[in-house]
């Protein structure tokens, strides 16, 4: 089994892409999280791209352990909004990145939109053994619920609702974890990391 440093805290992204990883590949892949490796230290997510956030927790990890790594962030950009959140997606309504203080801002300031458009973008940096950065990006369009609906995933989860293979109009927290990483942007941009991690190997 192969295991890449996944340069994050959150286990509910690590538990996701060990399951995108084991549908996905032939290869023995996983992922451990920097808690696993005794790395407890908040990382500041300082640049005003997905991709330059990405790249810092990437190199932290990197720089920490000697180990290749990659790091994801993930935004989700509504076309009424001029695509914010964006890059503040985790911290919209403070500093505390609550998910339902988030989803609720989000819900009031789309009260009386009727343009609901709305995309999650994930960008993933990856530090080979030699430093070198790549980088991979998955997108799922969709659209912002009028409420929440739906208790699994985590997240915007219950408020996003994809266009594709979905007939019902179901958000993510209305989908099992194997119908979400059929078509999501997570799962696209892992993807991606497999297809090169397969060809360089």
């Amino acid at each position: 089994m192969r295991k890449f440093l996944f340069a994050s805290h959150n286990h509910n992204k690590a538990k996701e892409i060990n399951a995108i990883l084991a549908k996905s590949s032939d290869a023995e892949l996983s992922v451990v999280t920097l808690d696993e490796m005794g790395l407890s230290e908040d990382i500041p997510e300082t640049a005003d791209t997905l991709e330059g956030n990405a790249i810092i927790k990437a190199q932290y990890a990197f720089q920490h352990t000697g180990n290749e790594a990659f790091a994801d962030d993930t935004g989700l950009e509504v076309e009424a909004l001029n695509g914010a959140p964006g890059v503040h997606t985790a911290r919209f309504a403070d500093e505390s990145c609550d998910p339902n203080k988030n989803m609720a801002k989000l819900l009031d300031l789309l009260a009386n939109v009727d343009n609901r458009k709305a995309r999650f973008r994930t960008a993933i940096a990856y530090i080979d053994n030699d430093g070198n950065q790549h980088l991979f990006e998955g997108i799922v369009n969709g659209r912002i619920a009028l409420h929440k609906s739906g208790c699994e995933g985590f997240g915007y989860d219950p408020v996003f609702i994809p266009d594709e293979n979905n007939p019902n109009g179901l958000t993510f927290a209305e989908m099992s974890l194997d119908a979400k990483n059929l078509i999501s942007h997570r799962a696209r941009a892992i993807a991606q990391f497999i297809d090169y991690i397969t060809k360089i190997n």
